[in-house]
């Protein structure tokens, strides 16, 4: 079976400090400013009002009010180990090992935010689709790894790095009537679908781990979307699941929630993929500007896993222009050496389940 070594360079072209969490919980898809994405929507807490919709427009995405849905839609149960407390959890051996392997003098980036970088919007973009959203064919470079479609992904989706975007290319989709979100790496409109290097269909209502060995859209297997900053949750006061983040290098092999590895490194001080890691109780937080404070008592409570090759403490989240980027800066205060890695194989209750004790 293949074992792709993604990517990545954290779709960071985002060199950009600015940034910090986007998107909301419309029930259609984007028509505004996606993260590095085809349209650039923006973000907007579910039940709360956001600019309009244009008369006309079939679909409305993260930044358009949400519809009423029979059944809310979680992004995974609130016992998945991306929802998981870890602020008690013991610290791991290596933990000063692995951060100074990762950068322990390097800084905090927040890769999303409002505006554009190099003319796109800045972060990983979400398009919300309603219900009967028509699938279409979907092709894959490591189908062998990869949730066969169709999917039911627009022809305008947003892409990450926008149309030219010559980076991660990722595509997410958020079925919310469906409750699972479809996601894509490296992916090109073809024809009357797409092409991708590889995807994943996640079901946003159960803790089914990928198989082990599987990639997804992201290098460690896991949904891009659980991991996402987004404008909605900072808006609403709190986010409630662990960041992703990405890390220059891995070594082989994953920890859980992992399924993948994309790293033939043995160097034990290296981190795994799905490594999960914290902000210490210690630093101060509560002189943050409150679009950063939020994110960082995140990193906290809930910790950041990580989930891909890329830039050293780069913090994924989706594009919004209602971000404040100066305020996103601000993280750019916390360094590497403010973080420590974390034991969480206590919550497991079992190798291919999210579920948490």
């Amino acid at each position: 079976m293949p074992q792709p070594t993604f990517r990545r360079a954290g779709v960071a072209l985002a060199a950009l400090a600015v940034l910090a969490a986007g998107c909301t919980t419309p029930d259609r898809t984007p028509v505004a400013a996606p993260g590095t994405a085809t349209p650039a929507p923006t973000g907007a807490v579910a039940g709360t009002p956001a600019a309009p919709t244009p008369a006309g427009s079939g679909r409305v995405g993260f930044g358009g009010r949400p519809r009423p849905v029979a059944r809310a839609c979680p992004v995974l149960p609130a016992d998945n180990v991306w929802h998981a407390d870890v602020s008690r959890l013991p610290v791991h051996p290596r933990s000063s090992a692995m951060v100074g392997a990762i950068g322990a003098g390097a800084t905090v980036h927040p890769d999303f935010g409002s505006g554009s970088w190099a003319g796109a919007p800045i972060g990983i973009p979400v398009t919300v689709v309603p219900a009967g959203q028509r699938r279409v064919p979907v092709t894959f470079s490591y189908a062998a790894e990869s949730d066969p479609g169709p999917y039911p992904i627009p022809p305008d989706a947003a892409i990450e790095g926008g149309p030219r975007g010559d980076g991660d290319r990722h595509v997410i989709v958020w079925d919310r009537t469906a409750c699972r979100a479809y996601e894509l790496f490296d992916a090109h409109p073809a024809g009357g679908g797409w092409r991708a290097g590889s995807g994943a269909v996640f079901d946003l209502r159960s803790n089914r781990l990928r198989r082990a060995g599987w990639t997804s859209a992201d290098a460690a297997g896991l949904s891009i979307l659980a991991g996402l900053v987004r404008y909605d949750e900072v808006a609403a006061g709190r986010i409630d699941h662990a960041v992703r983040v990405t890390v220059p290098r891995t070594r082989t092999g994953w920890t859980w929630p992992a399924t993948h590895s994309a790293s033939d490194a043995s160097d034990p001080a290296l981190p795994q993929l799905g490594q999960r890691l914290r902000l210490k109780r210690s630093v101060d937080v509560s002189r943050l500007p409150r679009q950063a404070r939020i994110v960082a008592e995140a990193m906290q409570r809930y910790g950041l896993i990580v989930a891909d090759h890329g830039s050293a403490w780069f913090l994924s989240g989706a594009p919004d222009e209602r971000w404040d980027n100066d305020a996103l800066r601000t993280l750019g205060g916390l360094r590497g050496s403010d973080f420590e890695v974390v034991d969480a194989s206590g919550l497991m209750v079992g190798p291919t389940s999210g579920a948490t004790r």
